[in-house]
């Protein structure tokens, strides 16, 4: 199994070097790449479903237009890494420690950010949909022209958060799921607003 999954990183090492004329596009399902050394490796633009990361330290990977939908990154230290265009629907990054990484233009459909540190990182024109922000701290963070709906913000730390302005607000939960507080528009955009500067 680990060595099969290393032939298929280097053809996708082929594939992107060469704009798809030779290798083959990665595509895996239920890997526990904790298994695996990560350095120097090639996965934009790869499927990569409900796979595991873990616990472990990622830094200056490009990611981007790749589908991660339902893998996790719990509890794992991301720095300087790509995810450009990609696919995050259901991806886990509870607990995790996400540092100058680039979501901007991902879909964010039910992805879990409980209980992250999202440091310096570019959140911008994303679709954030059942997004769980919950106890999550976003310092320095860019959300212009991102899109807000059903997305929950309860017990979040906010500080500096950039591009409020130019957001737009469908809705979103200060609440708990079992006593919801809703905020739509305005009153969401102003409540970030606020939020951010008494954090500051």
């Amino acid at each position: 199994m680990i060595q099969n999954i290393i032939i298929k990183l280097e053809l996708h090492k082929k594939w992107v070097e060469t704009s798809g004329k030779e290798g083959e596009k990665l595509r895996v399902q239920e890997v526990d790449f904790r298994n695996f050394d990560l350095s120097d490796r090639f996965l934009e633009q790869a499927n990569i479903i409900n796979c595991v990361f873990d616990n472990l330290n990622i830094k200056n990977m490009d990611l981007h237009a790749s589908v991660l939908c339902s893998s996790t990154f719990e509890n794992a230290n991301v720095d300087t890494c790509d995810f450009y265009k990609s696919d995050l629907s259901y991806t886990n990054f509870s607990k995790a420690t996400l540092n100058s990484v680039r979501f901007a233009r991902s879909d964010c459909w039910e992805t879990m950010f409980k209980s992250a540190d999202l440091i310096d990182c570019n959140l911008s024109a994303i679709s954030f949909t059942l997004t769980d922000f919950s106890n999550a701290r976003l310092n320095n963070v860019d959300i212009s022209e991102s899109r807000f709906e059903n997305v929950s913000f309860n017990g979040v730390i906010l500080k500096n958060i950039k591009g409020i302005d130019e957001a737009n607000f469908q809705s979103i939960n200060i609440g708990t799921p079992e006593s919801p507080e809703i905020l739509v528009g305005k009153e969401a955009a102003r409540w970030l607003q606020d939020n951010s500067l008494n954090n500051e």
